[in-house]
């Protein structure tokens, strides 16, 4: 039986009440919930009971005896490890196989996503907008990673976006109540500079729709259907072509041709729409996963730190911004913002290190409210099934990383005993026919913290 909304809603607020961080109206909105059934014997309660206040406090044993089964299992292979952080107690209590740093995978989009709020805040908005020089006419990109052509008829989809639609019709009224009819249409993308695709990345990212061309102008993510892979091999031309359509239905006469031009200082604004506030949007990329939003935020956050809308300006002011959030950098090579990279080399205590910081920071709290949650939402929707994982149901938020032979997850957890634990499991060893063994492995160690108090 599929929970009812409310009843998940009343579950991940009872989970999310971290210790002076997160209260329960601060949980992931039941907008953004989609409900799944749970087979009997893996289901959470349907209200969970309150968190206890801190007890006794974890141990290194207590922490080492709860994951020694878990992290024993072969499919783990030669290289994996774990990081445990007592966020109650601001103390590392434990880890193993942590020597090495890590491929990440999307358990790299934590140090992106934190790396936006930070430096742009979590109230921070993009905004899309039109442009008239005479009868020319400009549709400039201000880099909304979630704008799309029309509005969702989904009540539930979360957060509310941007669209051409809404910015076509009050454009088109604005034009009539100048007495324009007519115009040209240009489109600006220059907002972002730099190769569009990362050369870090295999050569069938694009092609196959894994990501598209990073673009600061783009609708459904470039994707030349909503829903699907296929992406434009001009994001920034096929929106401005969407645009254009949209403006002639409104009334407007468009000349045949859109080319791609810079705004002129002096045009005159005609119109504009909003993105979804940065917070709102770090919560849809870590909760779904999204690559092509993690690399937009990426540029911004180079933007936003000066050193520019390239992914390799992102990439400095990434580093710089998590250097001053207190991270050690020094043994973390970062290529890209999503983590589809298999360059990326990241050590367990920065993936948890995003997540401690973020406990710590009222600021960064829609890191932690963006989390998927074991057996709920997001990528860990169908996590936490098999044998061993069901403590973990509903109590463990994490953000998943995944990759042909790598598997991670990192996150926060409270034990039973009351104590918040920030923690990174990973492995990028995994045998090729193990794929499926690993990643249960480590749902099977981040479900023993949930129900342990780890402190013998």
């Amino acid at each position: 039986m599929a929970r009812p909304p409310r009843a998940v809603f009343v579950t991940l607020a009872a989970g999310a009440a971290l210790a002076g961080l997160v209260s329960a109206a601060q949980a992931v909105p039941a907008s953004s919930q989609h409900v799944t059934s749970r087979t009997a014997g893996t289901a959470a309660p349907v209200v969970l009971a309150p968190a206890k206040a801190e007890g006794v406090a974890p141990t290194a044993a207590g922490v080492r005896k709860a994951l020694a089964a878990a992290l024993a299992d072969p499919s783990l292979g030669k290289h994996y490890g774990a990081t445990v952080f007592d966020a109650s107690r601001n103390k590392t209590i434990y880890s193993v196989g942590t020597t090495r740093p890590y491929v990440p995978a999307s358990t790299l989009k934590l140090l992106t996503t934190v790396s936006a709020l930070e430096t742009l805040g979590p109230d921070h908005w993009f905004t899309t907008s039109t442009v008239l020089s005479g009868r020319s006419l400009v549709l400039v990109g201000g880099g909304d990673p979630l704008l799309t052509v029309k509005r969702s008829k989904d009540p539930l989809d979360f957060p509310v976006r941007a669209t051409l639609q809404d910015l076509a019709t009050s454009t088109a009224k604005s034009l009539r109540e100048q007495g324009v009819t007519t115009v040209t249409l240009g489109y600006d993308a220059s907002l972002f500079s730099g190769p569009a695709a990362n050369a870090k990345w295999q050569a069938n990212y694009i092609p196959e729709g894994i990501a598209a061309p990073t673009s600061a102008l783009w609708v459904n993510e470039g994707r030349l259907s909503p829903g699907m892979a296929k992406r434009a091999p001009s994001p920034a031309a096929a929106a401005a072509g969407s645009f254009a359509k949209l403006l002639r239905a409104a009334g407007i006469k468009v000349g045949a041709s859109v080319k791609p031009v810079k705004a002129p200082a002096t045009a005159e604004k005609v119109s504009e729409v909003r993105s979804a506030p940065v917070g709102d949007i770090v919560e849809y990329v870590n909760l779904h996963s999204d690559n092509d939003g993690a690399e937009v935020l990426l540029r911004h956050v180079g933007l936003a730190t000066d050193n520019g809308g390239s992914y390799t300006g992102g990439l400095k002011g990434l580093r710089e911004t998590l250097t001053k959030l207190g991270l050690n950098m020094s043994k973390a090579r970062i290529e890209d913002g999503s983590g589809l990279s298999r360059t990326n080399q990241v050590p367990l205590d920065v993936l948890a290190g995003a997540v401690r910081v973020a406990v710590a920071k009222p600021e960064l709290r829609h890191l932690i409210s963006g989390l998927p949650v074991a057996g709920f939402t997001g990528s860990l929707e169908k996590r936490f099934a098999g044998p061993g994982t069901a403590g973990g149901t509903g109590l463990v938020r994490a953000k998943t990383g995944t990759l042909t032979g790598v598997h991670s997850l990192a996150g926060l957890v409270r034990t039973r005993t009351g104590s918040l634990l920030v923690f990174a499991v990973a492995t990028d060893a995994v045998p090729a026919d193990k794929p499926l063994e690993a990643r249960a492995a480590l749902d099977r160690a981040v479900a023993a913290l949930a129900t342990c108090g780890c402190a013998v």
